[in-house]
C-alpha cells in the first residue's frame, strides 16, 4: 500500500528541488531521512518535512512494519507564479517572476 504526503505551494522554485529528491529516491524512508537531515539546502528541509508527514501518515493508517517503507516516488511540480515588476532604464518594466512548487512524496 502507498502512503502520501503534499506540500503545495512552496515558496522555492522546482529547479532547486529537483536534484535533491533525486537523491533519495529509491531509498528506504530512514535513509532518506538522514541524507536530507545533513544536507545545507533549503529545499532538503522542505523534503524533509514532507517525507516525516508521508511516515506519519502510514503510522496513522497502521502500515505493518514502518522500517521497510521506501521511498517509491519523489515529484517536485511546478506551481504558480508571482509577478513582479522591477523598473528598467527608459521607463521600462521588468517581470520577475517568484517560483512555487508542489511537492509530493510516495512510499511503499
Amino acid at each position: 500500500m502507498t502512503y502520501k504526503a503534499v506540500h503545495r505551494f512552496a515558496h522555492i522554485s522546482p529547479r532547486k528541488v529537483r536534484p535533491v529528491a533525486d537523491l533519495i529516491r529509491g531509498k528506504l524512508a530512514d535513509e532518506a531521512l538522514e541524507i536530507l537531515q545533513f544536507l545545507p539546502h533549503r529545499g532538503a528541509r522542505m523534503l524533509e518535512k514532507v517525507l516525516r508527514s508521508a511516515l506519519a501518515n502510514a503510522e496513522d493508517r497502521r502500515a505493518p512494519n514502518l522500517n521497510t517503507l521506501v521511498v517509491k516516488d519523489v515529484r517536485v511540480d511546478p506551481g504558480p507564479m508571482f509577478g513582479r515588476l522591477r523598473p528598467r532604464a527608459r521607463g521600462m518594466a521588468h517581470v520577475i517572476q517568484r517560483r512555487m512548487s508542489h511537492i509530493r512524496v510516495d512510499l511503499e
